[in-house]
């Protein structure tokens, strides 16, 4: 996580706990949907510090994969590379996903009632 990030989930957990003091105030002196209101509203800043983590994870993950592959090209080759070692057969692959070879222990039987 880079600074500009960990600033960003700083001003989030500050705002959050802004909107939680907010709700406090609001079940003790002010209307029942106030205080629903600003407790739904305190988690979205929770959520945007973990998108950013996320993110940042993503990031220092692409960046190792690319310092092993020693050049851009080479990172771009080892993630396809990847992508085309999880496929789980042929006909998977070739068929975007809907349907299975006879032989792949993915493959699910199916069932008689038409779709």
């Amino acid at each position: 996580m880079n600074c500009s990030s960990r600033l960003l989930c700083a001003l989030y957990i500050a705002t959050s706990a802004g909107l939680a003091w907010t709700t406090v105030l609001e079940v003790r002196y002010g209307p029942v949907w106030a205080a629903c209101l600003f407790a739904a509203a305190s988690l979205v800043p929770v959520i945007a510090v973990v998108r950013e983590t996320v993110i940042g994870e993503q990031r220092r993950w692409l960046l190792e994969l690319v310092a092993r592959a020693g050049r851009g090209d080479d990172a771009a080759d080892a993630i396809v590379r990847a992508e085309l070692d999880s496929a789980c057969c042929e006909r998977w692959w070739t068929s975007l996903g809907s349907e299975h070879d006879v032989t792949c222990r993915y493959r699910m039987p199916r069932s008689s009632s038409a779709a």
